[in-house]
């Protein structure tokens, strides 16, 4: 009889993981969701004309419009394109100099205190630089979402490198643990949780820096469609097109949660992510 019982729990256990995985992205819709019903209950009702601030239905119309004539698929990918570039060229950059200055004292001294005054710089003051340099195509854009990447991969990678415990270090030389060996059971575990929070923010800051990119010379992209609206007096077209930034920048953020989770499973923190 009691084996039966152990046999039906263990049989139910999977069915309750799954379920788990379902509701726990759940909950995040939650406080969107209450907010966007509120706001469309509070202009049905009359408290708001909801003129600046549109109600929810007539934002989903101004997408369906945008889907039907195909500007929302051609903006999105455009978009998603500079992201997707930017941030490879920022990730990589930020890697190789933040494990370079972390594991070189010298390199520390002599490149990081030039590296922070650049990082105080405000994006948008990139811009005219930058349209000089590469002109007002694709190549600029591009370069100035590595630059919002860069940094805080940089400083993750860079400060976690320099966190390493050394007895850590001295256990593997200890056991004799070749170079590649003491890279791959040592220092990665040790430097991947920070690593993956710095990429998770330098997303962040390239989503944002898109839209300095798309303020300036964009004849395409979510960017120029909120510029668009702002001109054309059209407030549910600038809601919309930030509503698609946040699901943009929503989708991709979990995208690198999802592909970093296996390597991760052994913290506890990321286990209830």
């Amino acid at each position: 009889m009691t084996a039966g019982v152990e046999q039906a729990e263990l049989s139910q256990a999977p069915s309750k993981a799954g379920s788990a995985r379902v509701l726990r992205p759940a909950l995040g819709l939650l406080l969107p969701v209450a907010l966007a019903v509120f706001w469309e209950i509070a202009v049905r009702m009359g408290l708001s004309n909801g003129r600046l601030v549109p109600p929810p239905s007539v934002i989903w119309n101004t997408f369906a419009d945008l889907a039907a004539t195909g500007e929302l698929a051609q903006h999105a990918f455009a978009t998603l394109w500079r992201v997707a570039w930017g941030f490879v060229f920022g990730v990589a950059a930020g890697t190789i100099f933040g494990a370079i200055t972390g594991y070189s004292a010298l390199t520390h001294r002599v490149v990081d205190p030039t590296l922070q005054a650049l990082r105080s710089i405000p994006s948008i003051a990139w811009v005219p630089l930058f349209i000089l340099w590469f002109g007002i195509f694709e190549a600029s854009k591009v370069i100035l979402i590595a630059v919002g990447v860069f940094f805080p991969v940089y400083l993750g990678v860079m400060g976690a490198v320099m966190s390493v415990d050394r007895k850590i270090v001295e256990v593997g030389r200890v056991f004799r643990l070749s170079g590649p060996a003491m890279v791959r059971r040592i220092l990665l575990p040790a430097v991947m949780p920070t690593y993956v929070i710095s990429l998770r923010a330098g997303l962040g800051l390239g989503w944002m820096f898109v839209v300095a990119a798309e303020f300036l010379g964009a004849s395409t992209g979510l960017g120029f469609l909120l510029i668009d609206g702002q001109q054309l007096g059209k407030p549910a077209q600038i809601v919309a097109a930030i509503v698609a930034f946040a699901i943009l920048g929503k989708a991709t953020d979990w995208l690198i949660v999802l592909v970093s989770s296996p390597f991760l499973r052994w913290e506890d923190r990321f286990a209830r992510a």
